[in-house]
């Protein structure tokens, strides 16, 4: 006697939505530029040789990347010596920041977030996905759950078949 089996996903009807963070991660090359390479001796900031190693910066490298600016040397660098650099290549690049890579990922993502429409969480139960391939900043987590926690019905973090419960409204 042969039954059919019906198989259903009960995730699915259960009107869960799954939500990834790294579906909102900006997509394009990240590059760092150390001042470092830009002083004399790796120290010394010299006006007119930083200017000139400025305007030797191929903007084709950086274009469409999101680039943060950083130094590495134990040199105090003026303020101005960052808006030239930033003036250099910022109609070319996605965004410039001050910091290192996970300064930039911090401000990508919380830009991402605060752009991101979550209307159709509204009601809903929503459970966030838990591991990723992909390194999320974990004030991204705090940023969603301050944006969503308003709307949702209910918020869950980890996978469908484990998850940590975290609040109901």
């Amino acid at each position: 006697m042969s039954e059919e089996f019906e198989i259903k996903n009960k995730v699915a009807a259960s009107g869960l939505i799954n939500f990834d963070l790294t579906d909102l991660v900006p997509k394009g090359a990240r590059k760092g530029i150390d001042l470092k390479d830009f002083l004399f001796m790796e120290m010394i900031l010299k006006e007119k040789d930083f200017r000139e190693k400025v305007a030797t910066i191929d903007t084709e490298e950086y274009k469409d990347t999101y680039v943060y600016i950083y130094n590495s040397a134990d040199a105090i660098v003026p303020l101005w010596a960052y808006f030239l650099i930033t003036a250099k290549l910022t109609d070319v690049t996605k965004k410039i920041v001050f910091g290192n890579l996970e300064n930039l990922e911090i401000i990508l993502m919380h830009h991402a977030i605060n752009s991101h429409d979550f209307s159709v969480m509204e009601g809903k139960r929503v459970l966030v996905k838990g591991c990723s391939d992909k390194l999320i900043p974990e004030n991204a987590y705090v940023e969603l759950v301050e944006k969503i926690q308003p709307i949702v019905k209910s918020l869950m973090f980890g996978e469908a078949c484990s998850n940590v419960p975290i609040l109901k409204n």
